[in-house]
C-alpha cells in the first residue's frame, strides 16, 4: 500500500490531505523542481555595492584599495537602464523565461538567466558568469566606459576573479558555491550555508527547515543515495521533518513551546509513535526497562527526524540562540535511544554529526558559529539530509548572538532570492504542486 501523508503549513493549517509520498519527490514535485532549477539560474547583483566600491577605489574586497582610482557613477539611479541592458544581453529568444529586475530602489538586481543557458551548459555557473559579464557590458554602455577604466569596473563586479575562482570581493552572488568547493559528487545543493537559508525565508524557522531539507534531499537524490529502499527513507524524512507532514513538527513544538525541554519533546515523539503504531513495546528487562520495536523502520526514522527539528525549535527558540543546536542534535537522539532502545535520527549519524559540530563551532577550533555551516562541510556532511535543516531553522531563531549573523553574511542573497515566492515559502509551494 502506498504511503499517504497530510501536509500542513508552518502555522499548523492543513494544506493537502491524502498526498501520495511520491508526489513530494524532487524528481516529480513541480515546485521542488522549480526551486532547484531557479536556484541554478539565479544570481544576485549588488548595484549599490558596485557604486560604493568604485567610489572608494576598492577593487576586489577589503585591503585592495587603489589610491586616485576612485570613480563616481550613479549606478543605483541608472538601475533601470542596467536591468534592461542585462536582460537584452542574456536572453536567448524573445519571450523566453529571462527575468531581470531591480529591487529596493535599484540597490540590488535579481538576474535569472534563461533556462536555455542552463540546459546548454555542463555546470550551473551560467547565472554567475552571465550576470557578471552582462553587468559589465551594461556598465560600459550606460556610462560610456573606455579601455582604461573597464578593468576597475570589472573588478568591482567580479572581485578577484580569475585570480580566485569564487569572485572574492565581488558584488555578484549565487546561493550556490562554485563547483571547486564541493566535497564530493552531488554536493552542490548541500553547499549552501545556513545563514543564506534563514535570510531567504525572512527567518521563518519552519520554512527555513523546508528549504534546507529540499536542497539536502535533492542533493541526496543527485549523489545516488536515494535508490531502491533508500528512496522511501529519504522521502519520509523530507515529508515529516521538513514539510510538516501530519503536523508532527508544528504540533509537537506548540505542545512543548511554553515549558518544554529536549526531554519532553522525546516523550511527545515516543508517545506519538506508539499511538500511530510506528513503534510498539517489545521485551521488558528484569530491571523494568521497556524495550521497543519498530513496526516501520523508515517511518520511525522520519518521526525521529521530526522530533529532532521540534527539539531544536523548542530549545533554540527558548534561548533565541543557534549555539544550542549541536547539543540539541546530540542529546535529543541520545535520550530517544535510551528511552526506546531504538536508533535515533539517521541511524546515529545525526548524533555523530553533532559531536563533531560542537567541536568545530564551540571548542578549541572555534569555527564561526552554526550559521556558516552547510551540508557540504567535512563535519556536517555525514548525516545526509537530516541535520542541516535543524541548524538552519535554529539560525532563524537567532536574536543576533552569532559572530556572523545572516544580516552580516547573507543580506544580498536574502533580499534577492527572498523576492521569489517559492524560495521564501517552500512549504506552501510544495503542497500546492502535489
Amino acid at each position: 500500500m502506498a504511503d499517504t501523508i497530510d501536509l500542513y503549513s508552518d502555522r499548523g493549517a492543513k494544506l493537502k490531505a491524502g498526498v501520495d509520498l511520491g508526489a513530494i519527490s524532487p524528481l516529480r514535485n513541480k515546485a521542488i523542481k522549480k526551486i532547484i532549477h531557479d536556484t541554478k539560474r539565479t544570481a544576485a547583483v549588488d548595484l549599490a555595492g558596485i557604486e560604493k566600491a568604485l567610489a572608494a577605489g576598492r577593487f576586489g574586497g577589503k585591503g585592495r584599495q587603489v589610491p586616485k582610482k576612485a570613480m563616481n557613477f550613479d549606478v543605483v539611479k541608472n538601475a533601470d537602464k542596467i536591468v534592461a541592458k542585462v536582460a537584452d544581453l542574456i536572453k536567448v529568444d524573445a519571450g523566453d523565461d529571462t527575468n531581470v529586475k531591480s529591487l529596493n530602489g535599484g540597490k540590488q538586481m535579481l538576474v535569472q538567466v534563461p533556462s536555455a543557458r542552463i540546459e546548454a551548459g555542463a555546470e550551473y555557473v551560467s547565472s554567475l558568469t552571465c550576470a557578471s559579464m552582462g553587468t559589465i557590458q551594461a556598465m560600459i554602455d550606460t556610462f560610456d566606459l573606455n579601455m582604461f577604466n573597464v578593468p576597475e569596473v570589472k573588478a568591482a563586479i567580479m572581485g578577484q576573479y580569475p585570480q580566485t575562482m569564487d569572485l572574492a570581493g565581488g558584488n555578484v552572488k549565487s546561493i550556490l558555491e562554485i563547483p571547486q568547493k564541493d566535497e564530493g559528487l552531488g554536493h552542490s545543493l548541500r553547499n549552501i550555508m545556513a545563514n543564506h537559508l534563514a535570510a531567504v525565508t525572512k527567518k521563518n524557522a519552519m520554512n527555513t527547515a523546508a528549504l534546507a531539507g529540499i536542497y539536502e534531499q535533492a542533493g541526496v537524490f543527485e549523489m545516488g543515495n536515494a535508490l531502491g529502499m533508500f528512496e522511501r527513507n529519504q522521502l519520509l524524512g523530507l515529508a515529516y521533518q521538513n514539510l510538516n507532514a501530519d503536523n508532527i513538527v508544528y504540533g509537537t513544538t506548540k505542545a512543548n513551546g511554553a515549558t518544554g525541554t529536549i526531554g519532553t519533546v522525546v516523550h511527545s515523539i515516543v508517545e506519538r509513535g506508539i499511538e500511530d503504531g510506528v513503534i510498539a513495546p517489545d521485551k521488558k528487562m528484569g530491571s523494568g526497562y521497556q524495550m521497543y520495536k519498530a513496526n516501520d523502520v523508515s517511518m520511525w526514522n522520519a518521526y525521529c527526524a521530526a522530533g529532532t527539528l521540534a527539539a531544536n525549535l523548542v530549545n533554540c527558540g527558548a534561548g533565541r540562540s543557534p549555539q544550542h543546536t549541536s547539543s540539541t542534535l546530540l542529546y535529543f537522539n541520545d535520550i530517544i535511544e535510551k528511552e526506546t532502545g531504538l536508533p535515533g535520527c539517521d541511524w546515529g549519524k545525526v548524533q555523530g554529526t553533532a559531536v563533531g559540530f560542537s567541536f568545530f563551532s564551540h571548542s578549541i577550533y572555534g569555527g564561526g558559529g552554526p550559521g556558516v555551516f552547510n551540508g557540504n562541510h567535512v563535519v556536517t556532511r555525514h548525516s545526509r539530509g537530516f541535520a542541516i535543516p535543524c541548524v538552519a531553522a535554529s539560525v532563524s531563531l537567532d536574536a543576533g548572538v552569532q559572530m556572523f549573523t545572516p544580516e552580516m553574511t547573507s543580506g544580498l542573497v536574502g533580499e534577492t532570492f527572498g523576492s521569489v515566492d517559492e524560495f521564501r515559502e517552500p512549504i506552501k509551494a510544495v503542497a500546492g504542486a502535489v
